[in-house]
């Protein structure tokens, strides 16, 4: 593996660019790496610019469920850019991407579009608190919801991979507003709804939790958080920007059986192009400008280039058979994996959901957050940089999903197994 072309590249983008990087956790800091740049992907493959091949299991994180360059969703937008790239204005195209969400998440009642999963997030909560009249929400520890000013406490993803969830910028007031809650802890959370009684608007939480590790819900977990918003009028916010149509055609909530109030949802919508949406119940969604009070607007809300991916996405993985396929490919991956770590005698913590799953290299089943920042980030350190070595390319960072895409091949999983193998053995020798 040669990264020649990347180093210079990174010592060329941080003259111009804040640490050479748009997003923090590509800057490769917590593997103690230079970051690959990216020259093309296809399928299942990602090609730096020195012409070093991986086979990856990041897809831009997450949204790639069909894999890279997907021959019908790039004829779709090649199609579309032929009439323009945005116009500011409606088009039909919002309203089927729209009616396609619903169609697949029956929980979404009324859709609208933005441009990320921050602003989606970001704009769900404000709904919420001009619904309910009420400031405080609720979130997780190790849950990331977008960097948000009043999000962006004790945050998972990027935040937690560099150690300072709680970033400098971020007024102490908007920070009170905002109250932390143990993973998987009803407990916890009833104590702070007891706490503030009637001062609560939402809950915020990754149903999945994908931005600390793939940690999943316990039995009974969501179930006790949509009894509680129930009881105490508080309403009750899916961030689904990772596993919105990733984990299952409908997403967690279809896997879970539990109905949010609302819902948020990233790029996936947009065949990995930028775009996001919230929506939910019709009866809150109409409290939003122009048919309610409670302002959000975008210039580029709906632009048709990322309306046409969403819809060629979602059309395809709309087909029967889909994610049957895709889940038994990621478990028959992961069951290995764990085979592989068991017979080697390594302390680890595996878990999947659907086409997503993550491991941790920590003693013990890892349920929350305060187990996941336990781990030997040390350890994952100089495995990522064997599995490039070998080819295999996964986040680098201890705290973030990997994700199966229908372009992996049954040849790719077993080269993946093999290399998985061989990077354990040769960081352990």
């Amino acid at each position: 593996m040669k990264t020649t072309n990347s180093n210079q590249a990174f010592q060329r983008a941080q003259m111009s660019i804040p640490g050479g990087v748009n997003s923090p956790v590509r800057a490769y800091k917590s593997v103690g790496l230079s970051p690959l740049f990216i020259q093309s992907a296809s399928g299942s493959k990602i090609t730096d610019i020195d012409g070093n091949e991986y086979i990856d299991y990041v897809g831009s994180w997450g949204p790639m469920i069909l894999g890279h360059a997907y021959p019908e969703v790039i004829e779709a937008v090649r199609a579309a850019a032929q009439s323009g790239l945005s116009f500011g204005a409606p088009t039909n195209l919002e309203i089927d991407l729209a009616e396609l969400i619903k169609s697949m998440m029956p929980n979404i009642e009324m859709v609208r579009m933005v441009n990320s999963g921050t602003e989606a997030t970001m704009s769900a909560i404000r709904l919420a608190r001009g619904f309910t009249k009420r400031d405080k929400i609720i979130k997780f520890s190790g849950c990331y919801h977008g960097h948000a000013d009043h999000l962006l406490v004790k945050a998972g993803s990027g935040a937690l991979t560099f150690g300072s969830p709680d970033s400098p910028g971020v007024p102490e007031a908007f920070a009170q507003e905002t109250l932390i809650a143990k993973y998987n802890d009803l407990e916890n959370v009833k104590s702070l709804i007891d706490s503030y009684s009637g001062e609560i608007a939402a809950i915020i939480i990754e149903p999945v939790a994908g931005n600390m590790g793939v940690i999943t819900p316990e039995a009974g977990f969501l179930q006790g958080l949509r009894s509680i918003c129930d009881l105490e009028g508080i309403l009750l916010i899916f961030d689904e920007v990772m596993t919105g149509f990733r984990v299952a055609k409908g997403g967690a909530q279809e896997l879970f059986h539990i109905v949010p109030d609302l819902t948020t949802l990233g790029k996936i919508i947009g065949g990995g192009l930028p775009v996001g949406a919230y929506g939910g119940r019709m009866d809150i969604m109409q409290q939003i400008s122009p048919s309610g009070s409670i302002y959000q607007a975008g210039t580029l809300s709906g632009n048709p280039m990322a309306m046409t991916a969403g819809i060629a996405t979602l059309n395809e993985i709309n087909k029967p058979g889909f994610y049957e396929d895709l889940v038994g490919n990621t478990t028959w991956l992961v069951n290995e994996i764990k085979d592989i770590l068991s017979k080697a005698s390594v302390p680890h913590s595996i878990s999947q959901v659907g086409a997503m799953f993550g491991f941790f290299f920590v003693d013990g089943e890892v349920k929350s957050f305060e187990e996941a920042i336990q781990s030997d980030t040390k350890l994952f350190a100089r495995f990522f940089k064997e599995m490039l070595i070998n080819g295999v390319y996964i986040a680098p960072s201890a705290f973030e999903a990997s994700f199966v895409s229908s372009a992996h091949s049954e040849s790719d999983l077993e080269k993946t197994r093999d290399m998985f193998k061989k990077s354990l053995e040769k960081v352990l020798t």
